[in-house]
């Protein structure tokens, strides 16, 4: 491990010659030749190889890396639809201690190719556990590089932004690296990639699940609740579909390219626009159509990371790529029409630029990090939408209010 005033020739040499049981540490900006023991590594586009140990799954994928700051909730991290195509680095260094469970995931589609970890993964500690943090994820296939120097990652993608890169784990420690360097450097990035439609559930689904409760499980959605939502999956959170419950609605989820008209026959009371990845310039060529012909309706609608970015494309807005993006659960917003400050949860890598807003839409929340928008309400339309995720419940409660809110608009 590396010690306290470590110097870089140091780390060199722990990297070419490393101490029994010692974590394989790389430095990102150095490319140092393969170390005894390193069975995975990350190889970014500008030639830059990071070396570790793999786990989970075996086999190289391509992707943006990224990097989340939330000290727990790494399952639901690496479930949810909103990382398609994204490699996560960890920046809290015991990750995978607490193993996974099968109540904990947020999605069953794809989700986040992989992980970067700092120390190695130990067996699990935690009563709720059902699996082995690195099973689990050879089991969805994806795969984990531990033995990495995350602070000094994450510190390269805050000053460069976030890089294309492959990531790759192979049991026996042999890597073409010429071969995942051109694919790093071929892989076109999520500028004007449109992914929702790779996340998004293929038929309509009426939603099943409630609450959760400790020892019990997910409750049941009653199929009497008066208020209705219809929810467009652009690469959705389960979790956002049980808070809608828990507020009193019942909802009937459809897929991200549903026509207007298929959404109508289904009598909505309102309309949720989910979170989703990409890029919501290029989801919303499709996208954008359909909300502005239920916008013309005036049905309530509330959107959610790339469900707000798409609603203030439809209101008239742009989006733009983030140098870095929001990812992690201890980001803080402002709360414009009363100074409150909430503690939320946040994912995206794109935002809605707040100089192209026009007059018909006001910005409602900031965030207290870089002034970036983090909410909009349109003023002559009962709709509105917030860029963080208030189903991740990191206040924990902050946000809920959004759920009542919108729901208490329904006819």
């Amino acid at each position: 491990m590396e010690g306290k005033g470590r110097s870089r020739h140091a780390l060199a040499t722990l990297l070419e010659n490393p101490l029994p049981g010692a974590p394989l540490m790389a430095d990102p900006v150095s490319n140092l030749a393969q170390p005894e023991g390193a069975t995975g590594c990350l190889v970014l586009a500008d030639s830059t190889v990071i070396w570790g140990v793999g786990f989970g799954a075996e086999g190289d994928a391509v992707g943006e890396v990224c990097f989340n700051t939330a000290m727990t909730g790494y399952q639901e991290v690496l479930t949810d639809p909103s990382y398609a195509a994204q490699i996560v680095t960890f920046t809290f260094p015991h990750i995978g201690n607490v193993g996974a469970n099968d109540e904990d995931v947020e999605g069953k589609v794809d989700a986040a190719i992989g992980c970067i970890v700092r120390e190695p993964v130990t067996p699990h500690s935690n009563f709720r556990a059902e699996h082995e943090f690195a099973e689990w994820l050879a089991g969805q296939g994806k795969i984990g590089l531990s033995g990495v120097d995350t602070r000094a990652l994450t510190r390269r993608i805050r000053t460069g932004g976030a890089p294309n890169a492959v990531i790759a784990h192979s049991a026996d420690g042999v890597f073409d690296i010429p071969s995942l360097l051109k694919r790093a450097q071929e892989w076109p990035g999520l500028e004007g990639m449109d992914l929702a439609q790779r996340v998004s559930r293929s038929k309509h689904e009426w939603w099943e699940g409630g609450p959760w409760t400790l020892g019990q499980g997910y409750g049941r959605a009653s199929k009497v609740a008066p208020k209705h939502v219809v929810a467009i999956d652009y690469g959705s959170k389960d979790n956002i579909f049980r808070n809608l419950v828990k507020a009193g609605a019942k909802v009937t989820v459809v897929p991200a390219r549903t026509d207007v008209f298929e959404i109508l026959a289904l009598e909505p009371d309102g309309i949720f626009l989910s979170n989703g990845p990409g890029d919501p310039a290029a989801t919303g060529e499709y996208a954008v159509p359909t909300i502005r012909a239920l916008l013309e309706r005036d049905l309530p609608i509330f959107g959610i990371c790339l469900g707000h970015q798409l609603l203030a494309l439809a209101a008239g807005a742009s989006t733009i790529k983030m140098h870095q993006g929001h990812r992690g659960a201890n980001h803080p917003v402002k709360r414009l029409e009363d100074g409150v400050v909430e503690i939320t949860s946040m994912n995206h890598g794109f935002a809605v630029d707040s100089d192209t807003l026009p007059d018909s839409v006001e910005p409602t929340h900031v965030s207290l990090f870089d002034g970036s928008n983090c909410g909009i309400a349109l003023k002559d339309k009962r709709a509105f939408g917030v860029q963080y995720h208030p189903e991740a419940s990191p206040g924990p409660q902050d946000s809920f209010y959004l759920f009542e809110r919108f729901v208490g608009m329904l006819g």
